[in-house]
């Protein structure tokens, strides 16, 4: 059993240590990759269901595996969603972010009760018996709850740069701004190369009517700002081309 635990702990520690690094980000994220993920997992689990029918993939070995499986996702979403909190601390005080009962409350309330489902999930809480599938699973929920805590699905403005999901554009990155719209306003930022064939890039986002003058003044501000530093990133790639 120790050795089972033993497993279990390096795999919550090697699932914690690949969501803290950059490896996964949700920009990348597109329908083919989306599309080839989940058939991978639905080839590989069926694949699994037919060795355990066949008496190749018995009890013993699934619950094991899918415990791992289960620690690993759970460190995943931990390592993950403190990634979220020190970028979003290195992006230095909100200067801005469109805020409604849908973007702060409503995913908060998921996660506190994807928390608390994990909590009762693993059976410590209750009367049923504590298992170590019932245990992995509810860590799993908990951390996954965890992660949506700390994900903002609206870009934060920050003194230090643009937090776009789990990425922070540096203010010297942002290269211009326009309104898209009557309340859509598009914002380009430099890629690095080393992460992306693209060079520059553009989202959108819609803002109230009421705060458009206040997203205006501080943009135009930051762009002022951190001109000289753009200035000089931008001479420096184009050396480099």
């Amino acid at each position: 059993m120790w050795i089972i635990n033993l497993f279990l702990i390096c795999s919550i520690i090697l699932g914690f240590y690949l969501g803290l690094k950059p490896l996964f980000m949700l920009e990348r994220l597109n329908k083919f990759v989306l599309l080839n993920t989940s058939l991978i997992v639905f080839a590989v689990f069926t694949l699994l269901m037919i060795l355990y029918v066949f008496g190749l993939f018995p009890q013993s070995v699934a619950a094991p595996f899918m415990m791992v499986i289960y620690s690993t996702l759970a460190g995943f979403f931990g390592g993950y969603g403190v990634r979220l909190i020190r970028i979003r601390s290195e992006g230095g005080k909100l200067l801005y972010q469109h805020r409604s009962f849908w973007i702060d409350h409503a995913p908060n309330l998921l996660a506190v009760v994807l928390i608390l489902f994990g909590l009762y999930r693993t059976a410590i809480l209750t009367d049923q018996a504590v298992t170590g599938i019932r245990v992995t699973s509810g860590l799993s929920l908990i951390g996954f709850g965890f992660l949506i805590w700390t994900l903002k699905v609206v870009p934060e403005f920050r003194s230090a740069g643009i937090l776009l999901l789990d990425r922070l554009i540096q203010w010297d990155e942002v290269l211009a701004w326009k309104w898209a719209g009557e309340n859509v306003i598009a914002i380009e930022y430099l890629v690095q190369r080393s992460e992306d064939n693209e060079r520059i890039r553009e989202f959108l986002t819609s803002i109230p009517e009421d705060e458009k003058k206040q997203l205006e003044a501080i943009l135009s501000s930051k762009m002022d700002e951190f001109a000289d530093s753009r200035s000089e990133k931008l001479f420096k790639e184009s050396d480099q081309t």
